[in-house]
């Protein structure tokens, strides 16, 4: 009697398994890369957002000023989406640093996590130029700007 056993040995199981470490090991940093570049693009969108819905609410709310998060998101209708008003935009935090005048406001976005969520920091103020840092810490407006 003819008897095949049918299945994997267990060298076929573990040379699948390595294989499978192996391109998990060369995928997971390019995801962790990529996810880094889709907050940063999302932080770069928010300081674009920010700017506009200054710019509008201060010809727009009758106080001659520039608003803060609150008063941006409370407007009717609002002049940004709560999340942001909340001063999150995709593991980046987004906070209006100082007062807003009638003259000036400026914006910060940092990562929640240096590395992780994003490398870079970013600013806007009312002069629309969008600056950043290298090492996730709040820019100021000394700092290049992205298009230099």
């Amino acid at each position: 009697m003819n008897r095949r056993n049918k299945g994997f040995t267990l060298i076929e199981l573990m040379i699948v398994v390595a294989i499978i470490a192996i391109i998990a090991a060369i995928a997971i940093p390019n995801l962790l890369r990529s996810r880094i570049a889709a907050n940063e693009a999302a932080a770069i969108g928010a300081m674009r957002t920010l700017s506009s819905a200054q710019e509008n609410y201060r010809n727009n709310s009758g106080t001659g000023t520039y608003g803060t998060l609150a008063q941006l998101t409370g407007a009717t209708p609002p002049y940004i989406d709560s999340a942001l008003g909340g001063g999150n935009s995709r593991g980046y935090t987004v906070a209006i640093v100082g007062a807003p005048t009638a003259n000036a406001w400026g914006a910060t976005a940092v990562p929640n996590a240096v590395g992780t969520t994003g490398n870079r920091g970013f600013f806007v103020d009312q002069s629309g130029v969008i600056r950043f840092t290298t090492d996730g810490s709040a820019p100021t407006a000394a700092d290049p700007s992205l298009n230099e």
